[in-house]
């Protein structure tokens, strides 16, 4: 018998997760360009949910769709969609209702949190997941790739570039140059935390609560630091 050329598998991914308090095309516009002249390297083409749980019924969600995909961001679902007018619209543009992991954030702002999403409605929830054994990257991590440690620490023993991403459910420790992002408690952990022997990121974060390289204190850029949440806002101390 030929092996088949297809193969269906179960994943995981994290996506993130655009909340929408406005049914206004034109200022969801104006509010996603400033989020993306912040972080442009963060919200550049990124795949996004768009959460609709605020939203009235009469919000009209192809205007909407419209307007972010001229942001550049790719709309690959819609969360929070509870109205059966707002349903209707989502299945008329073709797009997938899915649901989201509850306390799961990876960036949060006044305007737009950015979430984890989880698995489509029509899949089985995991159980809880399992804390696993660290991973550990001993290879540079060059601009443009990205490292992901699911429900677990995340351990890079060499450089970081510029461009490059390191996300973990757990810790981050960092044994070289950070050059690029580092988010540790991606799945909520807010007890997370970023070690990093020399710190030069372009954006680091903690269970949604994130810096920008223009916001991390100078006295520690290019030093060996510790990055916790202390009264849920970010803490950065020197390590030596």
């Amino acid at each position: 018998m030929s092996q088949s050329p297809i193969e269906l598998k179960g994943s995981n991914f994290t996506l993130s997760v655009l909340h929408l308090y406005s049914e206004e095309p034109k200022l969801i516009k104006k509010a996603l360009q400033e989020k993306m002249k912040q972080a442009p390297g963060f919200l550049t083409n990124a795949p996004v949910v768009i959460n609709v749980s605020a939203l009235p019924p009469t919000a009209n969600l192809v205007a909407i769709q419209n307007i972010i995909q001229t942001t550049g961001l790719k709309i690959v679902g819609i969360s929070g969609c509870t109205d059966p007018q707002l349903r209707e619209q989502v299945t008329h543009a073709n797009l997938p209702l899915l649901n989201e992991g509850k306390g799961q954030k990876i960036v949060e702002t006044a305007q737009a949190p950015v979430e984890t999403a989880s698995e489509p409605e029509s899949t089985v929830s995991p159980s809880e997941p399992q804390f696993k054994k660290t991973r550990i990257i001993d290879t540079p991590v060059r601009s443009g790739q990205r490292i992901y440690a699911p429900n677990s620490d995340l351990i890079v023993t060499s450089n970081i570039s510029a461009g490059a991403e390191l996300l973990a459910d757990g810790n981050i420790h960092i044994y070289g140059m950070m050059r690029g992002r580092a988010l540790a408690g991606a799945s909520g952990d807010t007890e997370s935390q970023i070690y990093c022997t020399h710190l030069q990121a372009e954006l680091v974060s903690i269970a949604g609560e994130y810096w920008l390289s223009e916001q991390i204190p100078t006295d520690f850029i290019g030093k060996a630091t510790r990055l916790s949440l202390v009264d849920n806002k970010l803490h950065i101390e020197n390590l030596i």
